[in-house]
C-alpha cells in the first residue's frame, strides 16, 4: 500500500496568506522527503479558509525543491476555465515537472465560485464533462484541429489560423503519453459518478472527510464501470484519504488529534461541517440517511473521521480499515493546519517511516498466510 498526501488545504481566516502558503509548501517538501508517492493540493477562489487559489501555480513553485514525488492538482476545477487552457497548462507542467503530474480534476463544488465567475445558473456537471471531453481530444489529435463534440459548448479549431509552416495551430501535449493519470475526487455515498470513472479509466480518490462506512461502496461502482467497458478494476489504482494524527504519546495524540479546542483536527472538521450544514450535504456524516441534521455535531464528527495515536494504534484503526472496506492501493493523508509544527511534522514522519512499514508487513503477514491456507 502506497502512502499519498492531500490538502484542500484549510486555515484559520485571521492568518496571514503569505504565511500559510509557505507552511503549505513546507509540508509537501516534507513529504517529497519522507518518500511519499504523490501530493495533491486543491483550489478554490472565493473561500478564506482555503488559500490556494491555483493548483497549478501552487505545484510549479515545488518542481524544484521536490526530487520524486509526483505533484497532483487535488482538483483542476473545469468548470471555471476553458478547457484548452487547463490543457495547455497541464502539458506545461508535466514538462516542467518531468512528467510528475498526477492530473485530479472535478467539476469545482463551491458556489461562490461559480457566481463569482458567473455559472451559478450553469450546469457545472455537464461543462465539467465537455470539458474534459475537449481535454483529451486537444492531447490525442494531430492539428488542424476541428473539435466539434455534439451537444459540447466548447467548440476547437485551428483550421482558419493554423499555419504548420510557421509553428502555428498546434496544441502542446504531455509529456506523458497520451497523458497522465487522471484521478477524481469521491465524494458521494454510493456515487454513479464513479462508475462513469471505471468507463473511462479515471481512477478514484474516495474523500478523507467521508464516513469509512459509505467509503466501501465507492469501489463496486468503480469495477461495475470498468466491466461495462469490459476492463479489469485494479486495487492498485484506488485511493482512499483518511484524516491522521500520529504522536509519540497517547494522551497528546488524543488531545492534538481530538479534544483540544485549539486542536487543528477539531477546527477542519467543525469547519467542514458548518459548510456542509449550510450545503445540506451533512449526509456524509451520517450513518442512516434519517439520522437528524441536529445528532451531526463537531464532536461527533471529529470522533467518527480522525484517526489519532501512537503507532501502533494508528496500525490497528487503518488495518481495521482496510478490513472494513476492503483493500486499496493508497492511503492519503489529509494535510491540516500546523497549529505546532512540531507535531505536524512528527506526525508525517512517523506515518511514513513507522506506521506504513508496519501496515504493509502487516498485510503481506495474511496474504502468505491465505496463500499457505489455499
Amino acid at each position: 500500500m502506497r502512502l499519498g498526501f492531500f490538502t484542500m488545504p484549510l486555515h484559520p481566516v485571521e492568518r496571514e496568506w503569505r504565511v500559510t502558503l509557505q507552511e503549505d509548501r513546507e509540508a509537501f517538501v516534507l513529504a517529497d522527503q519522507l518518500g511519499f508517492h504523490d501530493a495533491f493540493v486543491g483550489e478554490h477562489l472565493t473561500d478564506r479558509a482555503e488559500n490556494v487559489t491555483n493548483s497549478f501555480q501552487f505545484l510549479a513553485s515545488l518542481i524544484p525543491v521536490t526530487k520524486q514525488i509526483k505533484l497532483g492538482t487535488g482538483t483542476a476545477n473545469l468548470s471555471q476555465s476553458h478547457p484548452v487552457l487547463i490543457a495547455a497548462h497541464a502539458a506545461m507542467f508535466d514538462h516542467m515537472s518531468n512528467g510528475r503530474l498526477i492530473f485530479g480534476i472535478s467539476p469545482g463544488s463551491l458556489p461562490a465560485d461559480a457566481e463569482v465567475l458567473g455559472t451559478l445558473d450553469e450546469d457545472r456537471n455537464k461543462m465539467f464533462v465537455d470539458a474534459i471531453n475537449v481535454i483529451l481530444e486537444t492531447w490525442t489529435r494531430e492539428p488542424p484541429y476541428d473539435i466539434d463534440i455534439p451537444g459540447n459548448r466548447w467548440k476547437v479549431s485551428t483550421a482558419r489560423m493554423g499555419k504548420p509552416e510557421l509553428g502555428y495551430g498546434r496544441l502542446h501535449r504531455p509529456l506523458q503519453q497520451p497523458y497522465p493519470e487522471i484521478v477524481g475526487t469521491v465524494v458521494a455515498p454510493f456515487s454513479k459518478g464513479v462508475i462513469e470513472m471505471g468507463k473511462r479509466d479515471f481512477h478514484p480518490m474516495s474523500a478523507n472527510f467521508l464516513l469509512s462506512k459509505w467509503v466501501k461502496t465507492h469501489w463496486p461502482n468503480y469495477e461495475e464501470g470498468k466491466k461495462a467497458v469490459g476492463a479489469h478494476a485494479s486495487i492498485d489504482h484506488w485511493r482512499v484519504a483518511r484524516t491522521v494524527f500520529v504522536a509519540d504519546d497517547d494522551k497528546v495524540a488524543e488531545r492534538y488529534g481530538k479534544t483540544d479546542s485549539k486542536s487543528p483536527y477539531r477546527h477542519y472538521y467543525g469547519t467542514i461541517r458548518t459548510k456542509f450544514a449550510w450545503a445540506k450535504r451533512l449526509a456524509v456524516f451520517k450513518d442512516t440517511p434519517d439520522q437528524p441534521d441536529e445528532s451531526v455535531t463537531d464532536e461527533s464528527v471529529t470522533n467518527k473521521l480522525v484517526i489519532a495515536g501512537t503507532v501502533n494504534r494508528v496500525v490497528d484503526d487503518i488495518l481495521a480499515l482496510r478490513e472494513e472496506v476492503g483493500d486499496f492501493g493508497e492511503l492519503v493523508y489529509a494535510g491540516l493546519d500546523w497549529v505546532d509544527a512540531g507535531l505536524a511534522k512528527r506526525s508525517m514522519q512517523l506515518m511514513a517511516e513507522e506506521v506504513m512499514p508496519r501496515v504493509n508487513a502487516a498485510i503481506k503477514s495474511t496474504a502468505r498466510k491465505h496463500a499457505s491456507v489455499a
